[in-house]
């Protein structure tokens, strides 16, 4: 008893703001302890994780398309392979025709590199800064010193990335065997994993899982509408000003659009470096004046309209996510951290102010889906919205039958 009058009275000794600041430090501390711990098994574990991210993304992107085919009372298993062999035949033949055409129209770059090349030598010799050509050959000659003296590292590096590219594939072959247990078996593996989670908690859970999956689709689709639409603007900017490469130019930005910012302000630039080779520096400004109109199209209108609707976060927290990701885990980290972003947003949002969940009510290949019932709700009460809201609810109540009579074989749900 004397013990525990003196820690009381020491207790009682101390302001109560430093005790409400000692716990808040503590707790801190605490959290960004564990939150260390997570990056670091992240980073450690990277090689799996990325695939298994990668391919979550693509679940998204292709269960609409694998739900269609079911419908049409076709196999999960056919379906399912028909949506992966017709993607990666895209996404293959996207690439190969870059190549080729890259490749294809590379004598024609070169020629007018060297020709701008003699340009910029007959400038620094005839114009203001009025160099001789001794001066600009001894700059040569130290740059190919240079590039003799480092050759050892040069060749380091390119061991490297032959490393880097046996790695990709790998996590390539992984990506695909992952992701065609999720088109195929997603609904198994969600529920598998739910029943983990306690009794009295678990449709709770169920439903803030499922509504995340759903923000995850609908980011997806966003996504690619907002890429064709760089593709398309850049593509048509680049063929009035009479930029060679067009079509592969505008391919490379579409595929770079995925990652939101950060992909297309890449791919613009090599239009704008292949604009100053071929056309001049007259040229290049023009297409780097369209490439900031795009940019500035999808910052201001493309990104709050879809993307703000789709996942309902702030622009603000977008570049945050894609700078944290991109300092983090590099491209693979600014690919992912927006989605990651977007499927916390929709699950805590359901957690928090989901009302009598249910999961057989949540088809997650629609955007409303994402949103929680409580929301829901609001809406109603302003019309239109909720008469949606309210058919859709009504119709998968009615079909709650045949919905659990096929819900191994529900492809729609993840």
């Amino acid at each position: 008893m004397p013990m525990s009058m003196d820690d009381s009275d020491v207790q009682a000794s101390v302001p109560k703001g430093l005790r409400i600041a000692g716990a808040l430090a503590w707790h801190f501390l605490l959290s960004i302890a564990a939150l260390y711990v997570i990056v670091t098994m992240v980073g450690y574990l990277a090689v799996v994780i990325i695939p298994m991210s990668i391919a979550l993304l693509l679940a998204a992107l292709m269960a609409p398309a694998v739900a269609r085919l079911v419908r049409m009372r076709l196999p999960r298993g056919l379906a399912t392979a028909i949506v992966l062999i017709a993607g990666l035949g895209l996404l293959g033949g996207l690439l190969t025709f870059v190549i080729v055409q890259f490749q294809a129209g590379l004598p024609a770059l070169l020629e007018q590199f060297n020709a701008s090349l003699e340009q910029i030598r007959d400038w620094l010799i005839n114009g203001p800064l009025h160099l001789r050509q001794e001066q600009i050959q001894d700059f040569l000659n130290q740059a190919i010193g240079f590039l003799q003296d480092n050759q050892s590292a040069l060749t380091d590096t390119a061991l490297t990335t032959a490393s880097t590219i046996g790695e990709v594939l790998t996590g390539f072959a992984l990506m695909l065997f992952i992701l065609i247990f999720f088109l195929v078996g997603g609904e198994g593996i969600w529920t598998f994993i739910a029943r983990g989670v306690p009794r009295h908690v678990r449709n709770r859970v169920d439903v803030a899982g499922r509504r995340g999956f759903a923000s995850l689709v609908s980011y997806v689709r966003a996504t690619a509408a907002v890429a064709v639409v760089d593709a398309v603007g850049i593509g048509i900017g680049l063929w009035i000003v009479g930029v060679p490469l067009v079509i592969p130019l505008s391919t490379l930005v579409f595929l770079g659009a995925f990652v939101p910012i950060i992909g297309a302000v890449v791919t613009g630039s090599v239009a704008v470096l292949v604009a100053l080779v071929t056309n001049g520096p007259v040229t290049a400004l023009i297409v780097l004046a369209i490439v900031i109109g795009v940019m500035q199209l999808e910052s201001h209108v493309l990104q709050p309209l879809l993307l703000g609707r789709a996942v309902k976060l702030h622009p603000l927290a977008v570049i945050l996510a894609i700078a944290v990701g991109l300092v983090s885990a590099g491209i693979a980290g600014a690919l992912l951290s927006v989605p990651l972003l977007a499927v916390l947003n929709a699950g805590i949002r359901s957690l928090l102010h989901e009302v009598d969940p249910d999961p057989d009510k949540v088809d997650v290949l629609h955007d409303q889906e994402a949103v929680p019932n409580s929301d829901t709700e609001k809406a109603e009460s302003g019309g239109s919205a909720g008469s949606t809201a309210s058919s859709s609810a009504g119709s998968s109540t009615a079909g709650s039958t045949a919905s659990d009579e096929k819900a191994g074989d529900d492809p729609e749900r993840l």
